[in-house]
């Protein structure tokens, strides 16, 4: 089955960056490259939400909180996903979490966590 694994969290202030990664395994090359692979967030009592997405052809699409500060990028040969994430805010803060299916079944990190301070 495929397994996801982020990193790349961490403490940052209000303003600061940071880049998030997620590598998969135990997938082949092209299995991993046609399959749309997306970002999640979850902060403390609320629920887990969307905040970008990229396909095989590397169209892209983001919520409307993080439009201009964040982006999304894949490297098919290394089976990694990125999410570079910049002016960050603390409302930003959340465990950020790696997804893609597999068949009909969700496949989910373990996640990372961000926390932004002001």
């Amino acid at each position: 089955q495929v397994q996801l694994v982020e990193s790349g969290g961490g403490l940052v202030q209000a303003g600061g960056s940071l880049r998030l990664s997620c590598v998969a395994s135990r997938i082949t090359f092209s299995g991993f490259s046609i399959k749309t692979i997306g970002w999640y967030r979850q902060a403390p009592g609320k629920q887990r939400e969307l905040v970008a997405a990229i396909t095989s052809a590397a169209a892209t699409n983001y919520a409307d909180s993080v439009t201009g500060r964040f982006t999304i990028s894949r490297d098919n040969a290394e089976k990694k996903v990125y999410l570079q994430m910049n002016s960050l805010k603390p409302e930003d803060t959340a465990i950020y979490y790696c997804n893609t299916n597999y068949g009909s079944q969700p496949i989910w990190g373990q996640g990372t966590q961000v926390t932004v301070f002001s």
